[in-house]
């Protein structure tokens, strides 16, 4: 299972009063992350796959640990946990790119492809099924299930 490697510069505005990175910030950084992986790194040059548009369903995250403003880059670590016919949860971590054990959010986003000119939600196609089916593996393990365990 591939994981897509996202280094998200981190900016002066994104911190707030209390001098870390603001939740909703992270929200941003998760995005910039998911368009690079799924409109970037779609397959094929020329390829429809993607472009035609997708919308947000849902979005889960977890703060694990506050983010304050540095120079270097945090690393977003994209994976696809679930594909269904009309649907894909992407989840992701971010964390310090030389200290993975270091995460500062556990996310997912439920995506839908939507087909713009009819404005309605459509299939995801058998090229991007197979695209994604190289980043899919199960959702990462949550601290607090570790202790459960």
């Amino acid at each position: 299972m591939a994981r897509h490697i996202y280094r998200c510069p981190l900016r002066w505005s994104d911190m707030d009063a209390f001098g870390h990175v603001n939740n909703v910030v992270f929200l941003r950084y998760l995005e910039e992350a998911r368009i690079d992986f799924m409109f970037r790194l779609a397959p094929g040059d020329g390829s429809p796959s993607f472009s035609g548009g997708s919308v947000v369903a849902r979005h889960e995250i977890d703060y694990v640990r506050p983010l304050v403003h540095r120079h270097e880059p945090v690393v977003v670590e994209s994976w696809v946990t679930r594909i269904s016919a009309a649907s894909l949860t992407i989840a992701y971590e971010v964390k310090e790119a030389d200290e993975p054990d270091t995460v500062y959010v556990r996310a997912s986003t439920v995506v839908v492809p939507f087909d713009l000119a009819a404005q309605r939600p459509r299939r995801i196609s058998a090229e991007e099924k197979a695209f994604l089916s190289e980043y899919l593996d199960a959702p990462a393990e949550r601290a607090e299930d570790a202790v459960a365990a």
